[in-house]
């Protein structure tokens, strides 16, 4: 699992990448959670996301935003990490210019990052969005969404009320041309406490079943 150093817009950024043995092997990159709220690229829902794309043969980054680890810059509540993600999808794309699709993954905070880089690169063909802070953040910018992907969410979430996500969905659901799949893990609260494991089975289900509709 190589270390990465690449150049973000506020400074270094401290990544861990995984290559794939396929020269055109599908990017994914994995967004973690708030960073004023321990939020790094060793969150365990990140890693876990992160080795289920890797075990599914795609080139796999996950990195810390600015100013968490080793990573420069000061926490930008936003617009700041949306150029990191933007610098680091680009250094993901330079060293696989052949890499035929691309996928973004974020869990809270970084689900709203995601989403945003969504709307900003039409390469990105499928998301995985994991308790996006749809009460906490603007999703507005959703219209239309560009991609099908999975918005996953636990039934017991504090943080960020299941009817919030809700409305998303459901405003979501409306565009012709995406499949937005909803999966609500019972029990749940917003960290997945004792609920990881139901989470990744969930994440894996749906990246299999968009996997084998590629091949």
């Amino acid at each position: 699992m190589p270390e990465v150093i690449f150049t973000g817009p506020a400074g270094r950024l401290e990544g861990r990448y995984h290559p794939a043995k396929q020269k055109n092997a599908p990017i994914a990159m994995i967004l973690h959670p708030h960073p004023q709220f321990h939020g790094t690229m060793n969150h365990q829902i990140v890693y876990q996301c992160y080795y289920a794309f890797a075990h599914r043969g795609f080139s796999v980054l996950r990195f810390n935003f600015r100013g968490v680890g080793r990573s420069q810059g000061s926490f930008d509540h936003g617009t700041g990490e949306l150029s990191d993600a933007a610098a680091a999808l680009d250094w993901a794309q330079t060293i696989n210019p052949e890499a035929r699709a691309c996928w973004v993954a974020g869990f809270s905070f970084g689900a709203w990052i995601g989403m945003q880089l969504l709307m900003r690169r039409p390469e990105v063909e499928g998301f995985i969005s994991i308790a996006p802070p749809a009460n906490l953040y603007d999703f507005s910018f959703l219209a239309p969404c560009p991609s099908s992907g999975l918005i996953v969410h636990g039934e017991k979430d504090a943080v960020v009320p299941p009817k919030d996500v809700n409305t998303l969905v459901e405003k979501l659901k409306t565009q012709k041309g995406i499949v937005i799949d909803q999966q609500i893990i019972p029990g749940a609260n917003h960290f997945f406490d004792s609920k990881l494991e139901p989470l990744m089975e969930t994440i894996t289900a749906y990246l299999d079943m968009r996997l084998a509709n590629v091949r």
